[in-house]
């Protein structure tokens, strides 16, 4: 970088005393006159110097004054004035000089030659190095961005990794098999080509791959989805072939594409048709995956969250011979997925894991990190030394509804609205068995929310019955209810509440055939399109009067949740307005608490 900048310094010197020389040198301040006229003043005896400069000449008067002319080349200047009338007699009394010729001229004229070449070449190794100091290298377009790691220090290991404990045994096979390939070829086993992981964001796909760069003891290749398609034809295709080849020189090793779905997404749906750049790029994978040049050691493992949209040539056996789901993880997993991340934090002894593991059901690695990273700042703000229970208990509700908006004004009356709103939906939530129990119901408002009332579910759910759907339907018209009960009015507090259960009656309609009256059928086909997205996507394989009828199904499931929490509201309406009025008091009940008024 230094010789650079020296490099322009000199390229500027030399403009400048290229400049100064031609400019200022050579322009001194005298009048110029023309030939005619330096005649007719010899004529008159007024010149006594000629001084010839090449071409240039600069005649010096008798009264002391200076001014310049320029003469035809290739002709003197005595020769020149004797044409133009000038008397021998005149002539003899100029006297004529030539000026010596300056040691600057040749350098001159070489620069005047070389200077614009200079300049123009500078102007190109200058552009060069701008561009590929912005990331943009413009004679290394063909080739791979994929980095390399050795696994010589690694930073993420199996131990690092948990709650997908089948996917990392399906990993650790592979790893196992660049490791000690005798064992498996022994038997008549080939090596896989590729493993397809899938999973939700943040269930710890990368995380995974990580850890089997630094348990392979392989060179391992990490590249995106997205870095290989750029704007110029071609470019992705060559990028494929040029990380194929090196990996080939490492082999064995294993390649890990991240966010495969950025070019491998199902061909012939989109405008640009078989010359589409992306497809192009997944046309060379699929070669170099399943191609004539197979026996080579290189495993690629890839990443996405979006399986259905792959193209199907890319998912058959033999280019990826395995898929390894990584879901959600369950209570036990969820459990050791926090004994990770507090490693080095300092907890405090009524910290329980398994309670905090319990009151997480959905939690992904990514937000279990996310929330013991929220126990600790919470601690750290009010500078205690270690993280406690009541720090978790925070960072869930945090993570879940949003940071505490306690600076929030609330008028008394849409105070006293809120209490009894909330009030509903634990009123509800209590007195239907199929609820999940109540865990907080708090008048704080947090994100967008005025208040907020938690449920927990006892164990995980991986199946949800009708009735379940009945159950949550009308805890979710709770508050609805019993605004309208107390107040005689409803507010506009409800609305996020109606959103959830209307396309919660629609999907028992539509998607679990949960309707008598249209029977067990699927109405509408999501076929999503590229341009188009999702919701347009969805074809309707139905007519209006089907329709017409799945409207009606869908307010009736609504109307009698609605009136099934009237009911339950009606008849506990003192409890109703005890629960209210703790909470306009306390603010918060707690699941104890809450459990206590029924007590």
């Amino acid at each position: 970088m230094k010789w650079s900048r020296a490099l322009y310094a000199v390229l500027i010197l030399v403009v400048l005393a290229f400049l100064y020389g031609v400019f200022v040198l050579r322009a001194e301040t005298r009048d110029a006159v023309e030939l005619s006229k330096v005649a007719e003043l010899a004529n008159k005896g007024q010149v006594d110097t000629i001084i010839v400069d090449q071409n240039e000449l600069v005649i010096k008067l008798r009264n002391g004054s200076e001014v310049s002319s320029t003469k035809e080349p290739e002709i003197g200047i005595v020769e020149t004035l004797r044409i133009l009338g000038v008397s021998e007699e005149n002539l003899s009394k100029i006297k004529v000089s030539v000026a010596p010729r300056s040691a600057w001229d040749g350098w001159l004229t070489i620069l005047g030659t070389l200077l614009p070449l200079i300049l123009i070449g500078g102007f190109f190794f200058f552009i060069l190095r701008q561009a590929q100091g912005a990331g943009n290298q413009a004679l290394n377009f063909g080739k791979s961005r994929a980095r390399m790691f050795t696994g010589d220090k690694p930073t993420v290991t199996f131990d690092d990794v948990a709650g997908v404990d089948e996917a990392k045994q399906e990993l650790a096979e592979i790893v196992e098999f660049l490791r000690e390939p005798e064992k498996f070829i022994s038997l008549g086993a080939r090596i896989p080509k590729g493993v397809l992981m899938v999973g939700p964001p943040g269930c710890g796909k990368t995380l995974t791959a990580k850890a089997i760069s630094g348990e392979a003891g392989v060179p391992f290749f990490s590249i995106s989805g997205s870095e290989f398609v750029e704007m110029f034809v071609g470019v992705g295709a060559s990028r494929v072939r040029d990380l194929f080849d090196q990996a080939k020189r490492n082999s064995p090793c294993i390649i890990f594409m991240d966010e495969i779905d950025a070019v491998g997404r199902h061909r012939g749906a989109g405008l640009g048709g078989s010359h589409d750049e992306r497809e192009q790029t997944l046309n060379q994978i699929l070669v170099e995956m399943d191609g004539f040049d197979t026996d080579t050691n290189v495993i690629v493992v890839a990443a996405t969250n979006r399986p259905d949209i792959l193209d199907p040539a890319l998912l058959r056996p033999g280019r990826f011979d395995r898929r390894v789901v990584l879901d959600r993880p369950d209570r036990k997993g969820r459990e050791q997925i926090l004994g990770i991340h507090v490693k080095g934090k300092p907890l405090a002894s009524n910290v329980e894991l398994q309670v905090v593991a319990k009151q997480t059901p959905g939690f992904v690695g990514a937000d279990l990190e996310n929330l013991v990273n929220e126990a600790a700042i919470l601690a750290a703000r009010r500078n205690k030394k270690q993280i406690s229970m009541l720090e978790f208990q925070e960072a869930i509700e945090k993570v879940i509804a949003g940071p505490e908006r306690k600076s929030r004004i609330i008028p008394e009356k849409e105070r006293n609205i809120i209490a009894h709103h909330e009030a509903g939906h634990a009123l509800v939530m209590k007195l239907i068995p199929e609820c999940d129990p109540v865990h907080k119901v708090s008048i704080i408002a947090r994100g967008m929310a005025g208040g907020y009332t938690l449920s927990m579910p006892v164990d995980d759910r991986y199946l949800k019955n009708q009735s379940k759907f009945e159950a949550d339907l009308a805890a979710l018209m709770g508050g609805r209810v019993a605004e309208e009960v107390i107040f005689d009015e409803i507010t506009t507090g409800a609305s996020n509440d109606l959103d959830r259960a209307t396309k919660m009656a629609r999907a028992m309609v539509t998607q679990y055939g949960m309707s008598q009256k249209l029977g067990p059928l699927i109405f509408g086909e999501k076929d999503e399109l590229v341009f188009l997205g999702k919701e347009i996507g969805e074809q309707r394989n139905y007519s209006e009067e089907i329709a017409r009828q799945i409207d009606h199904e869908v307010r009736r499931i609504v109307e009698t949740a609605y009136n099934r929490a009237t009911q339950l509201i009606q008849e506990n309406k003192a409890k109703l307005e005890e629960i209210a009025q703790r909470l306009l008091k306390e603010e918060t009940l707690d699941s104890q608490t809450f459990e206590a008024i029924f007590a």
